[in-house]
């Protein structure tokens, strides 16, 4: 065994820049999710063990200290369950990892990679209401510059459902208009996702229209979207121009208060009203860049306007005042298809 690999250090190292950056070529967010976690869990072994991070053990890790940092966090740093659970599959990985280039440790991964997760309660996703968001779009001044901008952005993710850091990467290059009428080119704009997935979502006419106006002759590999100073604008400089617009909406729909409206809230928006105008889901899951198809299936779950309908499409007539019990229905075939 090569003396270094007995060290947490060695393999934090190997695992963020060897095989995250440079095999898997993750995203920055993605990276430095994992890093945070390891930052936090180094600090917290250090002051346990009073050791220093660099002379820290692989095996120090054991199944009680791993659960013994994560109940820290919920206590310490009052972290929901779900960011705990997240914390324990970056670790998990990582154990994952060390035990596929190093057998002596497979024991300890399988210790680690056990460790079960803490059950958490479902929380439903947020979106806004058709009317909600034509509103929210409708509150831009567009007679300026910093309005076309904003009402630019806010169509634009509606549109597409791109995450804020998806929208700021974009350059003016990444955006396909027709440049007239008689073009048969479909407008349509090409995202990197996570992963570095690329996917191509086609453009309404009239986020091709406001796009034109704020694209004016800059150069392709200039960015798409600029901030006040003429620079790219950030993903938090989006997060803000959401936000701003929705604190002026909750003075029309009190209700938008519960709702935390942020730039992911506008890409919910999207799928379920998708999902609504009667859009295949895989065709949605495409649209979003998910992977699994299950991770577009939440959209279904909860949009109760389409569960409504289901449920109006099985009810039992009783116009006649007579309720017939499945008992008594000899016709079987018409109960089954009636559910």
């Amino acid at each position: 065994m090569n003396e270094k690999t007995i060290y947490l250090s060695y393999w934090v190292r190997r695992y963020l820049t060897d095989y995250m950056l440079a095999a898997k070529n993750l995203s920055r967010n993605t990276v430095r999710s994992y890093r945070d976690t390891f930052r936090l869990l180094v600090g917290y072994l250090r002051d346990v063990c009073n050791k220093n991070p660099d002379k820290l053990h692989l095996q120090e890790l054991t199944i009680n200290v791993v659960s013994d940092f994560l109940d820290n966090q919920q206590e310490t740093r009052n972290v929901s369950v779900a960011t705990r659970n997240q914390r324990l599959a970056a670790l998990q990985a990582f154990a994952k990892y060390v035990s596929m280039n190093s057998p002596e440790h497979m024991e300890w991964s399988r210790n680690i990679r056990n460790i079960p997760k803490k059950k958490a309660p479902k929380k439903m996703i947020t979106y806004l209401e058709k009317s909600e968001m034509d509103a929210l779009l409708s509150l831009p001044d567009q007679r300026s510059a910093q309005g076309r901008r904003d009402y630019a952005l806010l169509i634009f993710l509606y549109n597409t459902g791109a995450r804020a850091e998806e929208a700021s990467d974009l350059n003016v290059s990444s955006v396909t208009l027709a440049k007239s009428k008689s073009e048969s080119t479909i407008p349509l704009v090409t995202i990197v996702g996570k992963g570095n997935k690329t996917r191509r979502c086609p453009l309404w006419d009239n986020v091709c229209a406001i796009l034109k106006t704020i694209i004016n002759d800059r150069k392709p590999d200039e960015p798409l979207f600029l901030n006040r100073y003429g620079q790219r604008i950030t993903r938090f400089g989006i997060y803000e121009v959401v936000s701003r617009y929705a604190q002026k909406l909750e003075l029309q729909f009190p209700s938008v208060r519960d709702k935390r409206v942020s730039p992911h809230t506008i890409r919910h928006t999207t799928a379920t009203h998708l999902l609504q105008a009667g859009v295949d889901i895989n065709t949605i899951r495409a649209w979003l860049g998910h992977v699994s198809i299950n991770t577009t299936n939440i959209y279904a779950e909860v949009n109760m306007e389409m569960k409504a309908k289901a449920l109006m499409t099985c009810a039992i007539d009783s116009s006649n005042g007579k309720k017939i019990s499945w008992k008594t229905d000899e016709n079987l075939l018409s109960y089954l298809d009636s559910l």
